[in-house]
């Protein structure tokens, strides 16, 4: 007896009806399986830091600190949670800033310009700006809006808004070497005078 008899014959409907949505489900492309909402999943975090002393011309002292988590995860989209303190200490002055950032950013973004099919735009990019590694760079751009707070006397936070580029070269199983560079620019009072300050970074480091 044909195999489709037998199923007719002693298979339910309902459960018959089940096989067939597992077997479409199954066969989805794995796009559309690794699209899900992610809430708080924290990794990869990265904390990055910078210090410099140094004892003539000037006489100061330096440190550049940045922490993040990753906030949501969809696809190739994200949104993570930052933190940065930055502080100066001379003879003369010194400021101590903290700024606390949203940071949504889009992964593989060149990604997007797969076209034309016979010599994709994205694929000629991977090869001029990663060369042999090509298929495991994960470049990306983000946003960043967020508030600053000098220590030095002012009483509201000031704004901060920026943008990134940056490239992510995986090197074993849940890290990876970033590459980026961050425009930031805020609010901020210094020496009783308030003012915007345009800050350059560029930030290399493990993420994990």
């Amino acid at each position: 007896m044909p195999v489709s008899r037998l199923l007719a014959r002693f298979v339910p409907p309902t459960f018959r009806a089940l096989l067939c949505l597992i077997g479409l489900l199954s066969a989805l492309p794995a796009m559309a399986q690794e699209a899900l909402l992610e809430i708080l999943p924290l990794r990869p975090f990265n904390f990055d830091i910078a210090l410099r002393q140094q004892s003539f011309a000037p006489d100061d002292r330096e440190i550049t600190l940045q922490a993040g988590v990753t906030a949501l995860r969809y696809g190739d989209g994200e949104v993570r949670l930052g933190y940065q303190y930055f502080s100066i200490h001379t003879d003369d002055f010194k400021t101590d800033q903290h700024a606390v950032f949203l940071n949504p950013r889009w992964n593989n973004v060149v990604d997007l310009l797969d076209f034309p099919a016979s010599m994709p735009i994205n694929r000629l990019l991977r090869h001029i700006l990663f060369g042999p590694l090509e298929d495991r760079a994960i470049p990306y751009v983000g946003a960043l809006i967020g508030t600053v707070l000098s220590a030095q006397g002012r009483t509201s936070p000031g704004l901060l808004y920026g943008g990134q580029a940056g490239v992510r070269f995986p090197v074993g199983r849940g890290i990876s070497l970033d590459l980026s560079l961050q425009f930031t620019q805020y609010e901020v009072n210094f020496r009783g005078e308030s003012g915007e300050s345009q800050q350059w970074l560029f930030l290399t480091g493990i993420r994990y």
